[in-house]
């Protein structure tokens, strides 16, 4: 199969960049990347977070910047559009061009299009790492940016349960595809067990154990860390807190861990 070549956007002053994707919705993907994103910025990193869920974008919501409006200003003779910045990290989504409540009804295209326009047209300045939401699956939005950006690499998020786990080997495999070959970071394994807040010394393991690692040995890549499953975390993406404002100290320890290695990681294969 001939690899056709597509002209790469100039993502000057952005050293790193990260997408985050999964086989399927409801693994928690979105709130992993918004984590991922605030830990590093924690850690005096440069950081950016783009939202690239076109159809369904989370991220304004999770941060409780639904109403925000990105700053619009001419340089030179394009119109470039600022980031909105929260807990340090610089932050693009559709969503904060579109009223919450409207859909948008296009086509595989358009939708590529839309998201390359967000990475053109956005003034990133000089950032580390930054991180991209992608939607659930394997379509025009995914490929579109495999082909335009020069990624660094994917972390694939998956739950523990051989059902996440046969959409998170499709996620993997287009990464892995000869035509693409977009490096594999790592896996990080959601919702790993549970253990209730009035009995820490219990553990729980709801949706079985062990997937994360199986799935990382299958493609040949690391487990980057385990996040067990708090019901505190999800309120919080409700309210648009971050977990770092949280009591969980073992959710905040395992994103901590993780952002460590895949930094560490990074730089080993630089």
């Amino acid at each position: 199969m001939k690899t056709r070549l597509f002209e790469k956007i100039p993502m000057e002053g952005v050293k790193n960049i990260i997408v985050v994707a999964s086989g399927k919705g409801g693994v928690g993907k979105s709130t992993v990347a918004a984590n991922l994103a605030i830990t590093f910025a924690r850690n005096g990193l440069r950081t950016a977070l783009v939202d690239a869920d076109i159809f369904g974008p989370t991220i304004p919501k999770m941060f409780g910047i639904e109403d925000a409006r990105p700053e619009v200003t001419t340089l030179g003779d394009k119109q470039m559009i600022f980031p909105v910045e929260k807990y340090g990290v610089k932050i693009i989504s559709i969503g904060f061009f579109i009223d919450r409540n409207q859909s948008l009804i296009w086509r595989g295209p358009m939708a590529g299009k839309a998201v390359t326009q967000l990475f053109e047209d956005t003034e990133w300045g000089e950032t580390d790492y930054m991180i991209i939401d992608f939607p659930p699956g394997t379509s025009d939005i995914q490929l579109t940016t495999v082909q335009k950006l020069k990624l660094t690499g994917a972390i694939i998020v998956t739950t523990p349960q051989e059902i996440s786990l046969n959409d998170a080997r499709k996620a993997t495999s287009m990464f892995k595809n000869p035509g693409l070959n977009v490096p594999v970071i790592g896996i990080i394994e959601n919702m790993s067990w549970f253990t209730p807040e009035k009995h820490p010394d219990e553990v729980y393991y709801l949706f079985g154990r062990g997937g994360g690692l199986k799935l990382a040995k299958e493609y040949d890549t690391v487990l980057l860390g385990q996040i067990p499953l708090v019901s505190e975390v999800g309120e919080a993406a409700e309210k648009g807190l971050s977990v770092f404002r949280q009591k969980n100290k073992p959710v905040i320890t395992a994103f901590e861990k993780i952002a460590e290695k895949i930094i560490e990681k990074i730089k080993a294969e630089s």
